[in-house]
């Protein structure tokens, strides 16, 4: 655990909801975080101690603070940054994301990166079992079915949440967390009404890090609330996209609720059935079932 003070954690609250605002988030989720800072700044009890002795419920008591903004502050007490905010910043480490599987240290990391020219968990679970990752140097037989095993479960809908965030603090309260998924239907909504804003030139753009020598502010980002979700749509700015010209095609859709966080990729398919089709990555066969209903 790491010991940021009141300020910092509320200088982190305001940050995040000052991009919100900028980026066109909305008027509720805004000042959903500058309460939640104020809150946090009046607070006499440091939260690191509060979080040792209560744990999340113990923030979650405090005004103005609910599960989602519990998890934000608990986040950055225990890894000292916070995926949302680097989100909003544009500044997503793959680096950083892989050393969040066990078994990933810093140096292997960043030959995964850099060797296999691959930027999400999604791909490093497909050279995980390709064969790819085995023949890079550092990963045996069974370092590799350590990974491949662990990344089954972090990309699975309950586990996820506590495989990006490292939540050591889940270990406390011995229980599964049960991470429902929006429905392909409301999914595809959010990705047609991000494509269309972005290509109509509606949406606040950012200045993303990395594979931007210019430093343009050229990734459009939606934030949306949409049936008790809170979404945030971006193409995608991976290295895969960049050498396949999809950045403009591939859609990463993030989406939250009540603290529990999750992530889904929708692209356009370009075989078999659903070809031509906007289709969510390991979804498919739903968007199958969800197209066929409706144009039945």
């Amino acid at each position: 655990m790491l010991h940021p003070s009141n300020d910092q954690i509320a200088e982190v609250l305001e940050r995040i909801s000052d991009l919100l605002e900028v980026q066109g988030g909305s008027t509720f989720r805004v000042r959903a975080y500058r309460k939640a800072a104020r809150t946090v700044r009046e607070t006499e009890d440091p939260l690191v101690i509060i979080v040792d002795h209560e744990g999340i419920e113990g923030l979650e008591k405090l005004p103005n603070i609910g599960k989602s903004i519990s998890s934000v502050i608990l986040e950055f007490i225990y890894n000292g940054r916070v995926s949302f905010l680097e989100r909003l910043e544009g500044q997503v480490s793959p680096e950083d994301l892989f050393t969040t599987v066990p078994g990933i240290g810093e140096v292997l990391a960043s030959k995964i990166h850099h060797e296999l020219k691959i930027d999400t968990l999604e791909e490093l679970e497909l050279a995980a079992n390709d064969g790819r990752l085995q023949d890079l140097g550092g990963f045996g037989e069974r370092r590799v079915r350590g990974i491949r095993n662990t990344l089954a479960a972090m990309l699975s809908r309950s586990g996820r949440r506590r495989a990006r965030r490292g939540l050591r603090w889940l270990e406390m309260h011995d229980k599964e967390i049960e991470v429902n998924q929006p429905s392909v239907g409301l999914i595809l909504k959010i990705d047609d009404q991000y494509r269309d804003k972005a290509a109509r030139g509606e949406l606040k753009t950012i200045t993303p890090r990395r594979f931007n020598p210019e430093k343009k502010a050229w990734l459009p980002v939606l934030h949306s609330d949409e049936d008790g979700w809170l979404f945030t749509a971006m193409y995608s700015n991976s290295a895969r996209a960049h050498e396949l010209g999809k950045t403009k095609d591939w859609v990463i859709i993030y989406y939250e609720r009540d603290g529990d966080e999750n992530q889904c990729t929708v692209v356009t398919e370009r075989s078999g059935i659903l070809n031509g089709w906007r289709v969510i990555r390991g979804r498919e066969s739903e968007c199958l079932s969800y197209y066929r209903e409706k144009v039945s």
